[in-house]
């Protein structure tokens, strides 16, 4: 579908997008988009710490040698 679209008609249309909106908007537009992005990151780093740590807990438990209770029994008087 954009296969046909070479670098002069890039061109062409970054010029175009140039005049509509102004180099300030462009500029605003791409520093959100990095603050956004950048937050993403941020986010998905802590979701995979927070993943490692509860995986890491998760180990230390340890259920194969813990003592059995017995049963106490109930006498009738």
């Amino acid at each position: 579908m954009f296969s046909n679209i070479g670098p002069w008609q890039l061109l062409i249309i970054l010029v175009i997008v140039l005049a509509i909106f102004g180099t300030k908007k462009l500029r605003n537009l791409g520093s959100d988009l990095g603050g956004a992005v950048k937050g993403f990151r941020s986010a998905m780093n802590e979701a995979e710490q927070t993943t490692e740590q509860i995986s890491d807990e998760s180990k230390d438990a340890n259920f194969e040698n813990t003592p059995v209770e017995e049963p106490t029994e109930k006498k009738d008087a």
